[in-house]
């Protein structure tokens, strides 16, 4: 589980976010960091359950963890330090172009997320095909009643085309899933119950929830 004083350093970063303060607290941050370890190698495991490829993958928590270190190069913001614990669970590792699992941990904001955010040319039109090849098997796993219950408001609609794209008509059935350019779904948690024994349980029946949809969507991209 998440400890409170995980949050209490994340918590405390986002106040001093600066290298010497970072520095004199460094202790602390590996215990923080250890422990969010823990929970992502937690995770990793329970996942490998009900999906094969993050089982035969067999990726440790470094493979799935971000770096705190921000790249600032091309931001306006120079804080050099992200506030949150993330990681991504996917077949390829934390790097690789495929779908998978998200986990995000900070003092105000945790959710949980899966798809592929957007995605490259390339995977992007084979994902806009399975999507018009098989659109009753993707309303059926968007629809279905355990998705709808963790993932509530579907598919994030942060990026999208406004005309269909090259190739496609207005009047397809699928063009409001076609027109999307990144394909994820998140949920938020209550910061409250990231500090719960539950919270892994939690996040891995989500998860678990996503399945489907992380298959449909490596099955496009891997065709």
């Amino acid at each position: 589980m998440i400890q409170a004083n995980t949050i209490q350093f994340l918590s405390e970063l986002k106040e001093n976010n600066n290298k010497p303060w970072f520095d004199a607290n460094r202790k602390t941050y590996e215990i923080a960091k250890k422990n969010f370890a823990e929970v992502v190698d937690t995770l990793i495991k329970g996942i490998g359950k009900f999906d094969k490829s993050i089982e035969e993958a067999q990726l440790e928590a470094k493979n799935c963890t971000f770096r705190i270190n921000r790249d600032v190069r091309f931001s306006k913001n120079k804080d050099p330090y992200k506030t949150n614990f993330g990681a991504s669970f996917n077949k390829g590792g934390k790097k690789a172009h495929s779908a998978g699992y998200y986990v995000h941990i900070a003092p105000n904001e945790c959710f949980i997320a899966g798809g592929i955010w957007m995605p490259e040319p390339e995977d992007l039109k084979k994902i806009r095909t399975e999507i018009d090849y098989n659109y009753e098997e993707i309303e059926g796993i968007l629809n279905a009643e355990s998705f709808k219950k963790y993932f509530p408001n579907g598919l994030d609609r942060e990026a999208f085309t406004v005309r269909p794209p090259k190739g496609y008509d207005e009047s397809n059935p699928a063009i409001e899933l076609i027109k999307l350019k990144s394909f994820t779904a998140s949920s938020l948690i209550n910061a409250k119950e990231i500090l719960q024994p539950s919270f892994t349980d939690k996040v891995l029946t989500s998860f678990e929830a996503m399945q489907p949809y992380i298959e449909f969507l490596n099955r496009a991209i891997d065709g």
